[in-house]
Order: structure tokens, then C-alpha cells, then sequence
């Protein structure tokens, strides 16, 4: 067999082929001298000393072995385990990508959205002050009505003999005090006879002509005179009274009987008809309309205890209603309660506001705003910024270290999507917009503003 090592001479080749050859000879018979030597006991074999050359082919053979199971099992995995090293060291490397926001102060204007409800400036109920039934019904719900404008009439017979009774008993009283003047006169006439009676006899006495029982006589029939005619004028008096309390209730009859005509109070809508023709009515207690004055209407808002402070008379408010949208109405502050209701902690408050084409209708629902100037508005947060736990209400602000602490705030009014805040804050902090599980203390976070990140 020929053996030829490759980038060598060809003379080379054949001279170490021939040197193999002789070698493999020489480990064949070898061989054949150990094998022959079993079978007798005689001289040693002579062993087998392989020449340098095989020993370096031997070696040699190791060596491409072990560098080609280097290059197969090794190297790959020692890439896959730098690898996974170099991941691992990024990784711990790379912080948290975070949104933070700085925080501002809220606007000037300090503005309060609260649920109102629509009623009219002046709104009354029309009851019947006769007893009867309906005759006739001239305004219907929804009719506008002026002032004076008749409503309906209203039948009473009952009330019209009332009338004539009490008329006739007025004519009675007026004849009783004719005949009682009558009387007054007739006394007065007795009274001066009796007194000029009394006068002669008493001039007569004093002559000597008649006795002093006869002058006595006559003196207390002029003294009798007196008391009658001051009965007389009593009695008159009385008739008098009588006349007058007869045309009292005459008066006040008529003037029931003008209630039979129902007039419109103020000028309005009709919100509630109550009654139709032939319906019987009770002075005093049934409901006949309901009239309404729209041109003006006022909101009723409770304000929370939080917010009463800041309403005052005459601060401006604007409304708008769900029907209508887009479009708003303006008013102000009429009055207020001035007090606390304690069981809900609000404070009534009444606005009026101008409503020519009746478009807010009473009853309805609104969103009333109230906005006043301050001089040093709060700072305000989002109120997903907002960390609530048991030991407090907190946001997550980033140091300048680009470390997370979490400091403690007192929060101040509630408007849904923010939150002012009174304490604990500085205009400028850096806070995160939404911390979520990055909220913890002394975390490393990369922070990102919410307009940049948007940007990108």
C-alpha cells in the first residue's frame, strides 16, 4: 500500500511509502514470532519499537481530532453562552421606559361643573274660591296667558241666593234703623216738652202757685225724657251696626260671587289643567291650573362643602342642557342658603338666568358651570398619577437621578380627570403620568416625556 502525504515532492512521497512499507513488514513478522511463541517456551519475542515517525503520525491524528471536536462542540457553545451573557448584561442595563409629566399649575379661572335643576321664576297654583261647577273654560295647558285674562267661569246658584239673601237682610237692618231715627226723633220731641213742661211748673213753684209735689212731678217725667231719648241713640247706634255688618256680608258675597269668574294671576304658561266643563269645584280646594312664568327661570345647584366657599352673590354661571346641544346659557348667583343641609353637606344655591324664547323649560336637567379669578392657582395632577394606599395618598416623582420616590400630597378639589393639589408638590416636579408597577421606591427608570414619546 503507498502512502502519499499531500503538498510534498514526489521523491519524498516514494522514500516514506517504502519506509512504511518495511515497517508494516516488520510489525507483521513480528507478529507472527509472538504468536509462534505461545505454543513452546523458548526465547522472548523480540517487541515491537515503532519509529519516530509513527509516533508523530500518532500524535498528529490526536491533535486533528481534538481540534475538530473543539471546533464542533466548543466554539458553539461557548458563542450560545456569550451570547446569553452579552443579552443578560444588556438587559440589566437597559432601565424601564417611563412617561412623567411636569407639574403645572391650573388656570386663573377656577371652574366648578355641577348638576342643576330648572325651575320657573314664578310659579303658582289657581284654586277655586266658589263652590260650583264649571260653566265655561276659555285657556287650556300650554296656552301664555295675561295677566287678568279670564280662565274659566264657574256656575254657583248657591252663592247667587246667598246674594239675595243677603241683600234682603240688608233692607231689614236699613228699615230697622229707619224706624230706630224715627223713634230718636219722636224722644226728642217728648224730651223738649217735657223739659219746657218742667220749666213752667218750676216757675210756677217759685211763685208760690203750685205745691212742690206736682213741681217734682214734672221735673222727673223731663229727666225720664232724657234717659229715653239716650236709649233712642243706643238703639240706633246698634241698627247702624246692624246696616253695616248686613253690607259687609253683602260686599263679601259679591265679591265671591266675582270668583266665580278665575282670573290669570301674572302673565305665564298654563303647565297643569286640573279641571273640564261640568266638573264640580270646592272654594279652597281644587286645583283648577297651574301657571308658570318662563321669561326668567332659576337653577337650583347644591354645592358641596368643599366648593361653598367660593360662590358668592353675583358670580357669573354658565349652563347647557343635554336637548340642546352646543348651545349655552348664561346667568348669575341670586342667592344662597348660607348654611349647610347636614345631611348631605351642601349648600342650596338659586341662579337666575334669562330665557326669552323659552327654550329651558321647567323641570329640566342641567350642567351648571361656576368660574371666578384666583389669585394663586393650586397645582394640578392627572388623576391616574394618583397613588392611593394605606398609608396615604401619594404620586411617583423621578430625582434627577432618574430614581423613583414616592412623596406623600394633599389633594385639593376633584375634577374628574385631575386633581389640585395643596401640598407636598412644587411647580416643575417630574411625576409619572401613570405608574402602574413602577411605582416603587428607589426603582431606575428612564423617563420619558408624554409629548416626546407621542412624537415618536
Amino acid at each position: 500500500m503507498r502512502y502519499i502525504e499531500p503538498n510534498e515532492p514526489g521523491s519524498q512521497e516514494a522514500a516514506e511509502a517504502e519506509t512504511l512499507r518495511k515497517e508494516n513488514q516488520e510489525l507483521k513478522r513480528q507478529l507472527q514470532e509472538l504468536r509462534g511463541g505461545h505454543g513452546h517456551a523458548g526465547a522472548p519475542a523480540k517487541l515491537w519499537h515503532p519509529s519516530g515517525l509513527t509516533i508523530w503520525s500518532v500524535f498528529l491524528a490526536a491533535i486533528v481530532v481534538l481540534v475538530v471536536a473543539f471546533f464542533v462542540g466548543y466554539v458553539p457553545l461557548q458563542k450560545r453562552n456569550d451570547l446569553i451573557r452579552s443579552e443578560a448584561q444588556q438587559q440589566e442595563q437597559t432601565l424601564p421606559r417611563v412617561e412623567v409629566i411636569q407639574v403645572g399649575r391650573s388656570s386663573h379661572n377656577s371652574e366648578l361643573q355641577l348638576p342643576g335643576s330648572v325651575q320657573a321664576i314664578t310659579e303658582a297654583p289657581v284654586l277655586a274660591r266658589a263652590t260650583g261647577y264649571i260653566q265655561h273654560r276659555m285657556a287650556d295647558i300650554g296656552d301664555r296667558v295675561r295677566a287678568g285674562q279670564t280662565l274659566l267661569e264657574i256656575e254657583a246658584p248657591e252663592l247667587e241666593e246667598q246674594v239675595r239673601q243677603a241683600a234682603a237682610s240688608l233692607q231689614q237692618d236699613q228699615a230697622a234703623l229707619d224706624q230706630a231715627l224715627a223713634n230718636q226723633e219722636q224722644g226728642k220731641s217728648d224730651l223738649e216738652f217735657a223739659r219746657a213742661t218742667a220749666q213752667r211748673w218750676s216757675h210756677l213753684f217759685t211763685r208760690g202757685v203750685v205745691s212742690q209735689h206736682e213741681n217734682e212731678q214734672y221735673n222727673t217725667q223731663y229727666q225720664s225724657r232724657i234717659a229715653s231719648v239716650k236709649a233712642l241713640e243706643k238703639a240706633v247706634a246698634v241698627q247702624r251696626g246692624n246696616v253695616a255688618a248686613a253690607e259687609a256680608n253683602l260686599a263679601r258675597l259679591r265679591e265671591m260671587q266675582s270668583y266665580r269668574v278665575v282670573k290669570a294671576p301674572f302673565d305665564g304658561i298654563i303647565t297643569l289643567r286640573n279641571v273640564d266643563v261640568g266638573a264640580l269645584v270646592n272654594a279652597g280646594n281644587t286645583l283648577l291650573f297651574r301657571i308658570a312664568q318662563t321669561g326668567t327661570v332659576r337653577i337650583y345647584v347644591n354645592v358641596p362643602q368643599m366648593n361653598a366657599s367660593f360662590v358668592r352673590l353675583g358670580q357669573p354661571a354658565r349652563l347647557h342642557v343635554t336637548n340642546l346641544p352646543g348651545r349655552y346659557f348664561t346667568g348669575a348667583v341670586a342667592r344662597t342658603a348660607n348654611s349647610l343641609d347636614p345631611a348631605s353637606r351642601t349648600m342650596l344655591v338659586e341662579i337666575h338666568a334669562p330665557n326669552p324664547d323659552g327654550a329651558l323649560l321647567p323641570g329640566m336637567y342641567a350642567q351648571v358651570e361656576f368660574s371666578s379669578a384666583r389669585g394663586q392657582p393650586p397645582l394640578l395632577v392627572p388623576s391616574d398619577a394618583l397613588i392611593s394606599r394605606a398609608d396615604g395618598t401619594s404620586v411617583a416623582t423621578v430625582r434627577p437621578d432618574h430614581t423613583v420616590h414616592l412623596q406623600k400630597i394633599e389633594v385639593g378639589r376633584d375634577y374628574g380627570d385631575r386633581l389640585e393639589v395643596i401640598g407636598g408638590l412644587q411647580q416643575g416636579d417630574t411625576i409619572l403620568s401613570n405608574p402602574g408597577d413602577f411605582g416603587r421606591e428607589g426603582l431606575k427608570v428612564n423617563p420619558v416625556r408624554v409629548g416626546a414619546k407621542a412624537s415618536q
